[in-house]
């Protein structure tokens, strides 16, 4: 048996909910169809927002979105994206399966589409093949409320009063599909960049982002830091930034093979899980190289690529990097969200790529037809951690797991546990085990549990939801618990996430 030791009293930092962000980018069709059709659709739509993409993505408590990239942000030009959708430039998506883009979607529909689902807006600014001028003039037509020639042109464009951007990242991967920068180079860069990011509104403060590392670039990090915290800056700049980013995407196979999404065998589903969990060691090492320039912990770290990239669905355009989504998906979601969790101190924001149709995707979308993924399931179950303050818990008594392979051992079980306002204690658990359950004892410092509900989404490694079988993985009531004088008592099945809310 293993047992789960919970010290509510000791709180270990505060979990934002922008943890739980999501990420949509120009790619396939997450935007188009996934999200936008258009107000002329057949499919139910406010606005030309699908209606039951948005009212899912609430239900979610989906609290922060990143767009318009990616890739795309640095060969996005805002202006073409603004008017008249009969006037707008088109444009091919060269880094994205080639396709004409139309910019039917562009600044008025991101914040429409934040409005409607209630959520924090993250911009990303083009450094790549953008000037300062007109990073700085789109900042401008989106927040500043006065008499300016941006502010007069969105007044024009139909839009009296601004919008607020709550976090504005300054490029996109620039060591990379941005500009194959150096870290000195772009740091330099940054520093200009974002002198011309105003806050026009003090009440209204926009975070920076700049641009961090591919996986594990130390080299990066530390070279980014350097720059940016070289004299002269102001007292407290803590570099000029608020966030700096990090990308990792888990693909088993490595990254010219990825592997299927759904043919896999028990040894990739823990080497799948076992680089999922890697995500714990850059977040340490990146964090000691933060620690050092910004002991204050000032600067959050931004994790705002993360998830599964497979091999694409037979038939389908490999730019559009569609994939399905199974249980295996479900357990990197759900180890990924407690491992941000637990460094809340220093994770300020996560954003699964992608929201839709695109890579690790909570939702899928056929025409008119829409399908929540097993992910889906597991951010819908993890929604209460949310603004809640993490607190000390560990598990005794927990075995490891390889299917064979020593180099890709994973624990058996793995957990998080927060407190809100309201007192209400939420545990979230992960059994890795593809095949076997688990015998848990819960044992809190001194609450004892008098109103416990529970949720699991559990099923067979391989499965996943179609158009057809839209409810073969759901979240579903668990019962089979046990309350004792200090805690509980259940058995956890195998390939499984379960949520407790304890009062």
């Amino acid at each position: 048996m293993a047992k789960l030791y919970i010290n509510e009293k000791k709180k270990q930092g505060h979990i934002n909910p922008e943890i739980y962000g999501h990420f949509a980018e120009h790619l396939g069709r997450c935007i188009y169809e996934g999200i936008y059709v258009g107000e002329d659709s057949p499919i139910p739509n406010k606005n030309g927002m699908r209606t039951d993409v948005v009212e899912a993505l609430k239900e979610m408590r989906i609290p922060l979105l990143r767009w318009p990239g990616g890739c795309f942000a640095d060969e996005y030009h805002w202006m073409d994206g603004i008017g008249p959708k009969e006037n707008r430039k088109k444009m091919i998506n060269t880094h994205w399966g080639g396709v004409v883009e139309d910019n039917s979607f562009g600044t008025h529909e991101f914040f429409e589409l934040c409005e409607q689902l209630g959520c924090k807006t993250y911009v990303n600014g083009n450094v790549g093949s953008g000037t300062v001028r007109e990073m700085s003039e789109w900042v401008e037509y989106i927040t500043f409320d006065g008499v300016s020639p941006m502010a007069d042109l969105r007044k024009a464009n139909g839009h009296e009063k601004p919008w607020k951007i709550d976090y504005f990242g300054v490029g996109n991967e620039n060591w990379g599909c941005g500009g194959n920068m150096t870290p000195e180079y772009y740091a330099n860069l940054y520093r200009r960049y974002q002198t011309y990011v105003r806050h026009y509104d003090n009440s209204a403060p926009i975070k920076k982002v700049c641009g961090g590392a591919n996986v594990a670039d130390y080299f990066w990090t530390e070279g980014v830091l350097k720059t940016c915290y070289a004299a002269p800056q102001p007292p407290m700049a803590h570099g000029f930034m608020d966030g700096l980013s990090l990308h990792y995407y888990v693909h088993p196979e490595g990254w010219e093979i990825k592997g299927s999404a759904t043919d896999f065998d028990e040894k990739v589903w823990y080497k799948t899980l076992w680089k999922a969990l890697y995500m714990e060691e850059l977040i340490n090492r990146h964090g000691a190289i933060m620690d050092q320039y910004d002991p204050e912990k000032e600067i959050g770290m931004i994790v705002d690529e993360w998830g599964c990239w497979f091999t694409v669905e037979p038939g389908t355009n490999p730019g559009f990097l569609y994939q399905q989504n199974t249980m295996r998906d479900a357990l990197v979601a759900g180890l990924s969200l407690n491992i941000f969790n637990k460094h809340c101190d220093r994770v300020k924001m996560a954003c699964i790529a992608q929201m839709v149709n695109v890579l690790q995707s909570v939702i899928l979308t056929e025409g008119e037809k829409m399908i929540l993924t097993p992910t889906y399931h597991v951010f819908h179950q993890y929604r209460h951690h949310q603004d809640a303050d993490l607190v000390e818990s560990c598990i005794t008594g927990n075995s490891t797991l390889d299917a064979g392979e020593k180099e890709y051992q994973v624990p058996k079980l793995q957990e998080s546990v927060s407190i809100d306002k309201d007192g209400i204690v939420t545990i979230t658990l992960n059994n890795l085990s593809a095949t076997d359950s688990e015998e848990v004892e819960v044992a809190f410092t001194e609450l004892n549990p008098s109103d416990v509900s529970a949720s699991i989404v559990n099923q067979e490694m391989h499965a996943y939801n179609t158009f057809e079988e839209p409810e073969n993985v759901t979240e579903e009531a668990f019962t089979a618990y046990e309350i004792t004088e200090k805690g509980l008592k259940f058995t956890i099945p195998a390939c499984s996430v379960v949520a407790f809310r304890v009062k």
